[in-house]
């Protein structure tokens, strides 16, 4: 069976272009032992993918030139050579950008039937919600009435991770670019939302942060977290999520130059990977699941179709084109 693919076709030089994907068509080999054959009907483009397009060492391998770009997948099994999966089994994990892809089923998650819908595993209960859930709770460990600072608070993970504060009791201060995502952030109940490309980072936060930040949640690096730095209480957390602002840059730039802060003010700062932390999937699910039930939680997705269009979309990422989770639709 062949299936269309969009591949790396050359590593970018900062930002990426639509030179650097191409498309092509690859024979998919017979199911082996344990395997399914997944239609693809979601698939997600995530920011920490620009890293995996650098030929450089990290905590994933990199994309491999001519082979097709992989990330967070939703799809319906289509044929299965394991027990547990049937034909018709909506299921979620890696997959390759591909319309149809073989897929080792102990590497995959069955999506049970519930009036949440299936892309939604790829957002709010899926990677991003999981960061959000295990970087805010586990890292973060808000107090009632501590106040959260949230960068990039209008995508999946800081709008997920600004509302979970808000449950745990904590006043939420998010930031986002642009009046449209700020006011979205307000309905869906953070305290006061910054919007970035207003003023500068810093005096906003300054005069929105009146009892200080206790605990600062990092999507963006760069002037958010300077500015962050700056207004942080006594023994705040800082937990490290992303830094899309530098993702893609060409070359290092410095590193705040307020980092004595934390010296100061005795801060705990912690970069974290999700992916760390499986052993929380299954409590994340049942209380994220309830949150949504309950109408605690909400979550915006932002749909691209075709295939076709998964370079764009993933372009789109870095220039603020998503509100909530970006989502290719097959």
């Amino acid at each position: 069976m062949k299936a269309h693919q969009i591949i790396l076709s050359s590593r970018p030089k900062g930002h990426p272009t639509l030179d650097n994907f191409g498309r092509s068509d690859v024979e998919l080999p017979s199911l082996g032992e344990g395997e399914v054959l997944v239609k693809s009907l979601f698939l997600s483009v995530d920011p920490y993918m620009r890293g995996r397009m650098n030929d450089a060492k990290s905590y994933v391998p990199p994309f491999a030139i001519d082979a097709p770009l992989a990330g967070g997948g939703v799809g319906e099994v289509i044929e299965s050579n394991t027990p547990g999966f049937a034909v018709g089994d909506l299921v979620t994990g890696m997959l390759a950008w591909r319309d149809y892809d073989v897929a080792e089923a102990k590497h995959l998650l069955k999506i049970p039937t519930s009036s949440i819908p299936a892309s939604a595993y790829l957002g709010i209960l899926g990677m991003p919600g999981m960061t959000a859930y295990v970087g805010l709770f586990d890292l973060g460990k808000p107090k009632k009435g501590e106040t959260v600072f949230v960068s990039g608070a209008g995508g999946a993970v800081g709008s997920a991770v600004g509302q979970m504060a808000k449950i745990a009791g904590a006043k939420v201060i998010g930031s986002a670019g642009g009046s449209k995502k700020c006011a979205r952030l307000i309905e869906m109940g953070f305290d006061v939302a910054i919007d970035y490309k207003e003023a500068p980072i810093m005096n906003q936060l300054m005069e929105a942060a009146t009892d200080g930040v206790d605990v600062y949640f990092d999507n963006v690096g760069g002037d958010h977290l300077v500015a962050a730095l700056e207004a942080t209480n006594d023994f705040a957390r800082l937990v490290l999520c992303g830094a899309i602002s530098q993702y893609n840059n060409e070359t290092y730039q410095p590193g705040p130059g307020n980092l004595f802060r934390a010296i100061q003010r005795r801060l705990t700062i912690t970069g974290f990977i999700v992916s760390d932390h499986g052993s929380r999937r299954d409590e994340f699910l049942k209380d994220v699941s309830s949150w949504i039930s309950d109408g605690k939680l909400t979550y915006d997705e932002t749909f691209v179709d075709g295939l076709e269009n998964a370079p764009e979309a993933f372009m789109g990422l870095f220039s603020g084109l998503n509100t909530g989770k970006m989502v290719v639709r097959l």
